[in-house]
This record gives C-alpha cells, sequence and structure tokens, in this order.
C-alpha cells in the first residue's frame, strides 16, 4: 500500500514539474530583458501568442509616458519565413498620445528596407497603468503563417532631448525563439 502511495505521489509530482516545462515551439512565449535603458521605453519583456487566429505581441516598459516629448516608439520585426533569412514584417508606432502604428513589409531591420503597409487587420494598443504594448495582428494579414518569431526595438528621446536611447530585446537583430501556431 505505501508503494502505491508513493508510486502516485511521484507520478503527481513529475506530472506537476513536466507541465511547466514548455516545448520550444509552443503557442506563446515570454521572454526577459534587463534594465538597461534610462528611459520610460526600457523593454522589460515580450510575450508573443500564436493564436488560431491572430499574433498578439505584448511589450512590457518601465515608466512609460503618455508625453510626445518622450519620443517613446518601437518596431516589432516578424519572421514568419524558416527558409528565408530575417524578417518578412515590421510593426511600427509611437508610444506616446497622438501617435499612429502601422504594419509593413520589411526585407530585413533598416528602415530603407520597409516596404509597403499590410492590408488586414492589425491594431496596437498602449496601456500606460500596467505598461504595456500590445500588437495584435490577424494570421491572415500575416500570411497565415505556421510559426513566427520575433525581434523588438524601442527607443525613446532623453529628458534633456539631445540624444535618443535605443534598446533591442536581448542582442540587436536577435530574434526569439520560434512559436508555432
Amino acid at each position: 500500500m505505501r508503494t502505491t502511495i508513493l508510486s502516485i505521489a511521484t507520478l503527481a509530482v513529475t506530472t506537476v514539474a513536466l507541465t511547466q516545462l514548455a516545448p520550444a515551439n509552443a503557442d506563446g512565449i515570454g521572454v526577459r530583458d534587463p534594465r538597461d535603458l534610462d528611459h520610460g521605453v526600457d523593454l522589460r519583456s515580450v510575450v508573443v501568442d500564436h493564436r488560431a487566429d491572430d499574433v498578439v505581441v505584448t511589450t512590457t516598459h518601465r515608466d512609460l509616458r503618455r508625453s510626445f516629448r518622450s519620443g517613446s516608439a518601437g518596431s516589432v520585426f516578424i519572421d514568419t519565413d524558416p527558409t528565408d533569412r530575417g524578417p518578412e514584417y515590421v510593426f511600427v508606432g509611437g508610444y506616446f498620445v497622438g501617435t499612429d502604428y502601422q504594419l509593413l513589409t520589411t526585407d530585413g531591420f533598416s528602415n530603407k528596407l520597409w516596404g509597403e503597409p499590410v492590408e488586414g487587420s492589425y491594431r496596437m494598443r498602449v496601456d500606460y497603468d500596467r505598461e504595456h504594448v500590445r500588437m495584435r495582428m490577424s494570421r491572415e494579414a500575416l500570411g497565415h503563417p505556421e510559426q513566427v518569431r520575433v525581434a523588438v526595438r524601442v527607443a525613446g528621446t532623453r529628458p534633456d532631448g539631445s540624444t535618443t536611447g535605443l534598446d533591442w530585446l536581448g542582442d540587436p537583430r536577435s530574434f526569439t525563439d520560434w512559436v508555432a501556431q
């Protein structure tokens, strides 16, 4: 009897431990970023959620500001094709009140390589209380990818107005792991 109880307890602990491990090709992934920019746009984490109908990317920051003086903005580069090096799309937008956003095609990271606006459903919302920026793109607008990965770059104007701070998720131009639908 004691062996059976011990075996059941061991199985339960093992099951709980294994359910905490997500595979690399999960339907969502979260990545943390260190506090490395002395600006409100400082990137703290990124969550990529590849849903049945949408891809949702949520970034968390430290001390986001509503004022245009912050110059806060970001670019989320979306890679949808494992056989083609680099991103196929970029979601760009300002993170202050009164700015705009757009999903564009791209053939790389430089804004000189950004192409035409994508037709389809996409939206960006900034929550200053929770310090989140949430970008939702329909899978249809992204060409119904089987998997996606992202690289994130944010920037903002320093309080003295003379310089701009820049922060990448991880190393510059590096992507998260692939996230399957």
